[in-house]
């Protein structure tokens, strides 16, 4: 294992076309459960010029208004391009009701622990969970700056600084690391789309993106670039329009983003459009639970938590955990003290993170609040997987 190296992470916008398709498709699943927190949903979104394909598969009594809820997302967003925009793209659906399920309707809250025992998972994914002490939110640097950079640029754009800018955009940062600790900043890239009738110039770009984006996010950070930082702007040229004019998008494919930036393992299944029965979503939620707290707790200083979950089992088959050579105790060790400590069990994870339930508790939906700039090591939300609280419980028993 390296100790000195350089690490890359990339954030996109939530106006780039793949993450346009996570927030349609979380939307969905907001719509869903926030009339009936029963509802089972899948729901996939495909994006490409003047045109969005929508294919979802429910067991719900909710009536839903799929294109009109891709409709609200894209306004939102802030596309008003004639080639795309929210009034006059083309919307094709394929919905399929599913027969119903036994497990359905079970209502973790009022559930007993051997009735919790008896609810299996419905399908067999590898999960895994990663927390470290790089940032304030347990986060890697590369990908908690290039999330910051990339929410900068929208702000910017929404707040009128920097008008000419389309919605679609793109953030890079390397970290070059020395003993397995960021050092310095080696590299900052910024890809920012603009109106096509008011392009800047590609240096007055480049001025106002330091200025208002680049400048601004690493006032209060406590690692500066310095005199042999790389940063780009607009590195390949003007970037006019952007979006699915540009580039097509496509539910569940910016999975690094979704997490830890590549720094860590993810299960490679999509995080959004998905209803909190799917242990391929939740899953990956509790596991970041736990390794947010092995390392808060001090028994690491990474930590990553592997769960292995197969069809029809309640439990995972396998939980592993991995420290890097920074834990303070054996793996095996923090192991033992996580498995004694945390319930992984699909009915659990959804009771105790509340999560039928959150989307009709936080305003505008809670899902799609997830569907852009991470599903984890976010502070702007009070996720339930990004609490502290069994610290004490890992550190002495």
């Amino acid at each position: 294992m390296k100790n000195d190296f350089i690490f890359t992470s990339e954030s996109v916008t939530e106006g780039h076309p793949d993450k346009l398709c996570d927030l349609i498709s979380d939307a969905i699943v907001d719509h869903f459960l926030q009339q009936n927190p029963f509802s089972s949903i899948i729901a996939e979104c495909a994006v490409s010029t003047s045109i969005i394909f929508i294919a979802a598969r429910f067991v719900s009594d909710v009536i839903a208004d799929f294109p009109n809820i891709a409709r609200q997302v894209i306004n939102q967003i802030g596309y008003e391009q004639q080639s795309f925009n929210g009034k006059t793209c083309g919307i094709v659906t394929s919905l399929k009701e599913m027969p119903e399920d036994e497990y359905r309707y079970f209502d973790e809250r009022t559930l007993s622990d051997e009735e919790i025992e008896r609810i299996p998972v419905k399908n067999q994914v590898t999960v895994f969970g990663f927390a470290c002490s790089q940032t304030p939110a347990f986060m890697p640097l590369p990908i908690w700056l290039a999330h910051r950079l990339s929410r900068k640029l929208t702000s910017a754009r929404l707040q009128k600084i920097l008008p000419y800018l389309e919605p679609d955009g793109k953030t890079q940062v390397g970290i070059e690391y020395r003993n397995r600790k960021p050092y310095r900043i080696h590299s900052l890239t910024v890809i920012a789309s603009q109106k096509r009738a008011d392009a800047p110039t590609l240096q007055k770009l480049e001025g106002d993106v330091r200025e208002a984006v680049v400048e601004s996010v690493f006032r209060d950070e406590p690692i500066q670039p310095d005199g042999r930082t790389r940063i780009f702007v607009n590195p390949d040229g003007p970037f006019v329009m952007g979006g699915p004019s540009v580039h097509s998008g496509l539910t569940g494919r910016k999975n690094a983003i979704d997490t830890y930036g590549e720094y860590a393992r993810h299960s490679g299944a999509a995080l959004s459009g998905k209803d909190p029965t799917r242990i391929d979503r939740v899953g990956a939620y509790a596991a970041r639970y736990a390794a947010k707290n092995v390392v808060a707790a001090g028994l690491a200083d990474e930590c990553e938590v592997q769960l292995s979950y197969s069809i029809g089992m309640s439990r995972p088959v396998s939980i592993q955990v991995e420290t890097f050579s920074t834990g303070k105790i054996s793996d095996d060790e923090i192991a033992r003290r996580v498995e004694r400590h945390f319930d992984f069990r699909l009915a659990s994870i959804i009771k105790q993170f509340n999560l039928r339930y959150m989307p009709s508790l936080v305003r505008g939906g809670f899902y799609k609040k997830l569907a852009a700039y991470g599903h984890v090591g976010r502070m702007d939300i009070g996720l339930p997987w990004e609490l502290i609280d069994k610290v004490n419980l890992l550190k002495y028993t």
